[in-house]
């Protein structure tokens, strides 16, 4: 089986252009996802063909599970298409199915060369239901705008206002004062990810915000733990901040692996713009 390694801000994916949707790639992402026995990633990607947009993308993380929706993996899948000439000549948009919904792409391209690309992701959920989240009664109170929940926590001796948000996955969004380096995320995380408040659990992400231009991010990834990147985690962290009043329409978000610019006018759809590489290709023995 032919495979492809790519990476988006330090969060990393293998990719296989498939068209089977019968074998088991659960297990497959168990398999090719672990770093010492395996190719090593934060997931799975698989390339589709789609009836609905021009291509399909699927996400299983390492544990095995299908994410809904990733950021980073999505422009992996563009880099990945664009260096196959799967993109008609001169077409600067591509759009992608994936469980979230459709989503549109625009590639910048800079002496032949592809540079960045900006996602759209969708519009940011904050219903308890959609997120989803359990509220427990009298705890959850919505933040501003009447919008987003804030829900009050304490984990590891830590209390916390995690505010929820949905960008096709679910997100806990926790600000802090203090730089985000010694957080103990890798304790706070699991506990946090599978919290009874989380049917589905939840992706975690701790944020200083440190300019109204500037926010430092450290996420903890739903089936995969700390993450040197996560795309719709930076997109949950700047719907969070803008809400606040934090930020304005444009931020970025400093992750471990690199920086994102997100942008959101507190209405309608989440922008983001980053890179892509391929970092090497090879063959699994199927």
């Amino acid at each position: 089986m032919k495979f492809t390694k790519l990476q988006g801000t330090g969060n990393d994916f293998v990719l296989v252009e498939t068209g089977d949707e019968r074998r088991d790639w659960s297990k497959l992402a168990l398999a090719m996802c672990e770093r010492h026995f395996g190719i090593g990633s934060d997931g799975l990607l698989l390339l589709l063909p789609s009836e609905s947009a021009d291509f399909r993308m699927r996400m299983f993380d390492p544990d095995g599970s299908e994410a809904e929706a990733c950021g980073n993996g999505i422009r992996c899948l563009a880099r990945y298409v664009y260096e196959r000439d799967m993109v008609p000549a001169g077409a600067d948009h591509i759009s992608v199915e994936t469980i979230a919904g459709v989503r549109q792409l625009k590639l910048y391209e800079k002496s032949g060369k592809l540079i960045s690309v900006q996602a759209g992701m969708g519009e940011p959920r904050f219903n308890a239901e959609e997120i989803p989240a359990k509220i427990e009664q009298g705890r959850g109170q919505l933040v501003y705008t009447g919008k987003m929940i804030g829900y009050p926590v304490k984990v590891a001796g830590i209390d916390m206002v995690l505010n929820l948000v949905s960008m096709g996955n679910p997100h806990a969004v926790y600000f802090q004062k203090k730089p985000v380096a010694n957080f103990p995320l890798s304790q706070v995380g699991p506990e946090v990810e599978h919290s009874a408040i989380f049917p589905r659990r939840t992706n975690f992400e701790v944020a200083r915000v440190v300019n109204e231009k500037k926010i430092e991010v450290r996420t903890w990834e739903r089936g995969v733990g700390e993450t040197l990147a996560c795309g719709s985690g930076a997109c949950a962290v700047a719907v969070a901040a803008r809400l606040h009043g934090y930020t304005g329409n444009k931020v970025n978000i400093k992750l471990l692996g690199g920086a994102l610019q997100l942008e959101w006018d507190g209405a309608g759809e989440v922008l983001m713009t980053g890179p892509a590489e391929t970092v090497f290709n090879g063959e699994w023995p199927d």
